[in-house]
């Protein structure tokens, strides 16, 4: 069973062995039950021992039997396989007669030989005589070894009859059953069993289960009980024991390695496949220890100091936890509770005696364990999920009948059942009306007791008009609520047997209108969690500026006041750059190593008579990157810095990753580039230009961006949010090294490059430049990464190096590229 994933293996014909009454069900009719209630079937799979299942082989007759003339050792038979004309068959047996009643493969089917590879039956001339068919031997049919001569039947079996019918070919089916965690009481067959039984007969079915698992026995032996004592009563409430000796191992039964094999567990021998029977037959795990290689003779339930070694049985030597639930003996710990045996305690082929070990284990101690230690068994995934403490009992009498019955064992001593001897059911009060306005049903009281008596709640009282009074079995450790009782109705009636009402109603969300303000709050939270802080920055500044020549601040478009309060506040503002550099510059005077300021406002600009008033964001950096501490050294603020928060920006707005860059158009910037979206600059970022800088006072680098909000706000306004599946096949990265021009962008070649693939071709990064005096005149080397991912399909080499191939191309025509 792949614990991972949560699923449970139900054999078919194991699942039927329940039921006092034949289960007719078909095997689609039992998908559908198990996947109506709750029980989702998965995967279901037809397993036969015979191969084939021996389709197109019938019962035939012998009516006449001659020397075939052109061969000595060949007969020529008549067959009468139930058609209205004889069947001539060639056949080479020495044991063929006439009057005999075979096996006959008839033409067009396929025979799975024991040894050899499977062959088709064709009509064909063997020695110049027709045969239509083959009567076959033991080992042609793949039904056993023998080839002495072919199979002869008792004679009253009726010629065509199928062979399928006639010989036991082991046939069943395997439901794969996709388990939720809390549905602890189907980790078994008998719990499938119950719930497919409550299914059938609220929908008018008449089937019941047996009280108890067939072949077990009435009583366990009390008399000189075995030696248990629990000294953690809080992590195993229940512990039950008895000693077994007279043990002979060998081969478990034919039937039962064939029920193990269908869930996929291969048989080992009599005892393991007892305990791992029992286990994915009541969902109870059962442990068996060699009697002898327990020191003293006792079993003890308690925990070991932590650091204490133990060594499993997969050969891992592992260190306990103080909190380890452990089953020892008086020297030495044997198995870590629940979870895994040890290594030297377990069963081989040379044991006689062994005592078995059935518990009731605390589901979260179990749970810790086995996590705490990376351990995934059959046994743990039962117990830290929560077993039936009502089960303990039971599953060791089961485990005592095999063991007496397929080993031959005899008891040895007396059970001993030690801890706690009674666990309260959870008792819930059921208002079914309210069951029935959250089904969306209209059942009656009646109904409901019928439902939940099948699923074998007891109902404590019923007379209340309106509540039933229920009490939960213990094997149901996930009920524990009202809403749960509904759940269990409605799963039981069937999820798809719910009707659909003619009339839906559903609720309208309620969409609001873009808010300017919204926004503008969002991409505030944001920049501050990033860690800048808000500055709000005077509009009137000094007309001094515009003498610097800067296109974006120039004395040409500079509004004056007519009557300005002093020289430093004599013109309206251009840019909101100066403003957080005075901003800068008062932190730095104050020590402040790290000054990150971000400034919503406008600016203002005179083009003629026109007065232009446009919104602005401003972005800034100076200093450190990040304080200085511990584990981290210091480093100064980049141009990439800036941009990682830009970047996130404008993913905020929905206009992240196809923004374009290209080489800064305003001055004001000595270095950097244009932020360009949907083919108009919305924004310039880089290294603020020094002249401005010096005119501040500021001697450390300054990095800023300056974006048009008014702009980003009319492209946020359009952006629609489309959910899309994450993408289910895995990509790829392939790298590049290119040697260009000192004059080529980075943004012209990403914009180009796209064109090589738009669909497979997912993300483009620079991760490397590098200019230096090893390389030619005005040439710099770029190191690309191209990332390639298809959402339909794994991509395979020569798709990617198709597209590669055509990067190549345009790197070398389009930019002059050589590839390094």
């Amino acid at each position: 069973m792949p614990l991972e994933t949560g699923t449970m293996k139900i054999s078919h014909n194991w699942l039927k062995q329940y039921f006092t009454s034949d289960l007719t069900l078909s095997t689609q009719q039992i998908d559908d039950i198990l996947t109506q209630t709750g029980l989702e079937v998965e995967g279901v799979e037809k397993l036969e021992t015979i191969p084939g299942g021996l389709e197109g082989v019938v019962i035939g007759k012998v009516v006449d039997c001659e020397p075939h003339p052109n061969a000595d050792k060949l007969k020529i038979t008549k067959v009468n396989i139930g058609e209205e004309e004889l069947s001539q068959i060639v056949c080479g047996a020495p044991n063929v007669d006439k009057g005999q009643t075979v096996v006959v493969a008839t033409v067009g089917c396929t025979l799975h030989p024991v040894s050899g590879e499977a062959f088709k039956i064709k009509k064909s001339k063997i020695r110049g005589e027709v045969s239509l068919g083959m009567i076959c031997a033991e080992d042609e049919l793949g039904l056993g070894e023998s080839h002495d001569g072919i199979i002869v039947l008792d004679k009253d079996i009726e010629p065509g009859t199928p062979a399928r019918e006639v010989f036991d070919l082991g046939e069943d089916v395997c439901f794969e059953i996709g388990l939720t965690p809390n549905r602890t009481d189907a980790m078994g067959h008998i719990g499938v069993a119950r719930d497919l039984k409550a299914a059938v007969n609220v929908a008018d079915g008449k089937q019941t289960l047996a009280t108890q698992a067939p072949d077990t026995v009435a009583a366990l032996p009390t008399e000189n009980p075995y030696p248990i004592s629990i000294s953690d009563a809080e992590g195993c409430p229940l512990y039950a024991g008895i000693a077994l000796n007279n043990i002979q191992i060998g081969p478990s039964p034919e039937w039962m390695q064939n029920q193990l094999k269908t869930i996929g567990i291969q048989p080992k021998n009599n005892v393991v496949d007892i305990t791992n029977y029992i286990l994915h037959e009541f969902g109870h795990p059962l442990h068996a220890f060699d009697a002898d290689k327990i020191g003293g003779g006792e079993i003890q339930v308690k925990t070991f100091p932590a650091g204490t070694k133990f060594t499993t049985l997969d050969g891992v030597e592992r260190e306990l936890n103080e909190e380890d639930l452990m089953i020892a003996d008086n020297e030495k710990p044997m198995c870590l509770a629940g979870v895994l045996g040890g290594e030297f305690s377990g069963v081989s082929d040379s044991t006689t005696r062994v005592v078995i070990e059935s518990a009731y284990f605390n589901p979260v101690r179990i749970r810790k364990s086995a996590k705490r230690h990376a351990i995934n068994s059959d046994a743990s995934f039962r117990f830290e999920r929560g077993t039936d403490p009502g089960n303990v009992v039971p599953a060791l009498k089961r485990a005592v009948y095999l063991l007496e019955k397929y080993a031959s064992a005899k008891a040895e001593s007396g059970a001993n059942i030690v801890g706690q001897t009674s666990f309260p059911p959870q008792t819930i009060a059921y208002r079914w009306k309210r069951g029935n306005q959250l089904m969306g049903l209209d059942l009656s009281k009646d109904k409901c007791i019928q439902i939940l008596k099948e699923l074998e709640f007891t109902i404590l009282d019923s007379t209340n008009d309106d509540l039933i009074h229920i009490e939960v079995p213990n094997y149901r450790v996930d009920v524990t609520r009202e809403v749960d009782i509904t759940e269990e109705i409605l799963r039981t009636i069937g999820f798809n047997n719910i009707p659909i009402p003619e009339k839906l109603n559903a609720s309208l969300s309620h969409n609001p209108p873009f808010s300017e303000e919204l926004v503008k709050n969002k991409v505030s939270d944001m920049l501050v969690a990033n860690g800048f802080n808000e500055a709000m920055c005077n509009s009137l500044t000094k007309s001094t500026f515009g003498n610097l020549k800067f296109n974006s601040i120039n004395a040409n478009s500079t509004i004056k006041l007519s009557n300005p309060l002093s020289s430093e506040l004599d013109v309206m503002r251009q840019s909101l750059v100066p403003g957080l550099l005075d901003s800068i510059k008062r932190n730095l005077n104050f020590q402040q190593e790290k000054v990150h300021l971000f400034e919503f406002g406008n600016i203002f600009n005179r083009y003629g008579e026109e007065v232009v008033e446009e919104s602005k964001l401003c972005v800034v950096q100076c200093g450190v990157a990040e304080k200085e501490l511990w584990n981290t050294s210091q480093q100064n603020v980049g141009f990439y810095s800036l941009w990682k928060s830009i970047s996130g920006l404008l993913g905020l707005l929905g206009l992240d990753s196809q923004t374009v860059q290209k080489d800064v158009s305003d001055d004001v910037f000595s270095e950097g580039c244009d932020i360009v979206i949907r083919k108009k600059k919305v924004g310039s970022i880089g290294l603020v230009h020094k002249a401005l800088r010096k005119e501040l006072g500021i001697k450390q680098d300054v990095f800023a961006a300056d974006l048009n909000w008014s702009l980003l706000l009319e492209f946020a306004k359009t952006v629609k949010t489309e959910f899309k599946p994450l993408p289910k096949f895995p990509g790829s990265r392939r790298d590049l090294s290119l040697l260009l021009d000192k004059n080529v962008a980075f943004g012209d070649l990403r914009a180009t490059f796209k064109k090589a693939d738009n669909k497979i071709l997912k993300e483009i990064s620079l991760f490397d430049v590098y200019e230096g005096d090893k390389l030619p005149d005005n040439k710099k080397s770029y190191a690309l990464s191209f990332y390639f991912q298809d959402p339909d399909k794994t991509l395979t080499d020569k798709v990617i190096e198709k597209t590669m191939a055509k990067i190549k191309h345009l790197a070398e025509n389009q930019f002059s590229a050589e590839l390094r």
